[in-house]
Parts: C-alpha cells; structure tokens; sequence
C-alpha cells in the first residue's frame, strides 16, 4: 500500500471531487458508495484524527468561496471536513456530469468496483487514458466510466482518476465481502491522508 500512497499523494491535487459510484444492493457492487459515504461520515477513519481550528476554516472557506456550492449541494455534492467534495452518485454518475466538467475541479476521483481479474480486494489507481485503453468497459455499470472521464478532462482544466476495487462478488447484497470491506475501511484512511498533511 506504500506505493498507493504515495500516488494518491501526487493525485489528490488542487480542488478534489471524489465521486462514490456503484449499487449498494449489488454486495461488492457497493464499494465506492460506502466508501464516499465513509468520508463523508467520517465512519471508516481509523484512528480518527483529532479536528482543529485549520479543518474548520478550510470547510467554511470552501464554503464560502463557492458561488455555485448551494446548487452543486442540491445535486448531492458535499464539503468534506477535509475540504474536498464529495459526491455519491450511485449507479448513475452521468447524472452529475455537467457539475464534473465545468472546470471547478483540479482532480475528479472516481471510486468503484472493478473487474480486473485480481484477487478479491485488490486496489487499481488509473488515469483516464488507461481507463479507456486497459478496460474498455471498466466498470461494472452499463456506461463506461472511461468515456465520462474524457468528457471531464475536456475542459483542459480537470483530471480525472479511478480508484477501483477488485470485488469477490456482485450477488444481491446489501454487505460488502470481508476482502473489499477491509479495502475500503483502508482506502479511507489513505484517500484522507494527503489532505489531512495539506491542512495540518
């Protein structure tokens, strides 16, 4: 996982968006929902950092210098403590393309189940050309997460991630399996790291 971090280090850059994309109904299916909504709740840190006077003007500063914040809140998209948005877009993340590809943000991350053939819980950081080149269809949703990321760098101004999950199984379920669910809970905290050094 060192090596992760240290891409995430490089990759959480500038104004991030952290998009949570799967069906929480579908088991494994549900890794980058429950993840999103992990940082978002603060549930799956560990340890729990303690808060500071430089969280709390970061969120507010965020919210504050964001004009259009209230109408991207409405679409679902939330500030983070850690002074990043983060949207939990279901099965449907096309929905909030148009907010992705306006140039507000430096980095989009995407976070879903992934099909790559790896061992159950295994973790794939991609940019958007190897989104497109390495798994045509990488997501296991009908719409390629590849061709939205194109669309959302675009704009010149945005690029665009996917951190991916390898799942054991996409059953009807409304738990992850063990090997995605100690993903995840780890992801959590190496997603928040960077931006807990940016602001400490």
């Amino acid at each position: 996982m060192n090596d992760l971090r240290q891409q995430l280090n490089e990759t959480l850059r500038g104004r991030v968006c952290i998009v949570g994309v799967g069906n929480v109904a579908g088991g494994d299916d549900g890794a980058g929902v429950r993840l999103a909504e992990g940082l978002l709740n603060s549930e799956l840190r560990t340890p729990k950092p303690e808060r500071n006077p430089k969280f709390e003007v970061r969120t507010s500063a965020l919210t504050a210098e964001s004009s259009d914040f209230g109408l991207r809140t409405s679409l679902g998209f939330q500030a983070s403590e850690f002074g990043f948005e983060v949207v939990v877009a279901g099965s449907a993340p096309e929905r909030h393309l148009s907010t992705l590809t306006d140039g507000a943000f430096d980095t989009v991350l995407f976070l879903d189940a992934v099909e790559c053939g790896a061992a159950p819980g295994a973790v794939v950081l991609l940019d958007a050309v190897e989104m497109a080149s390495r798994f045509p269809q990488v997501s296991t949703h009908r719409i390629s997460l590849g061709l939205l990321a194109q669309m959302i760098e675009a704009n010149g101004r945005t690029r665009v991630w996917l951190l991916g999950v390898q799942p054991a199984s996409l059953k009807p379920d409304d738990r992850l399996s063990s090997a995605v669910a100690a993903s995840v809970e780890c992801l959590a905290g190496l997603l928040t790291e960077p931006l807990e050094e940016a602001l400490s």
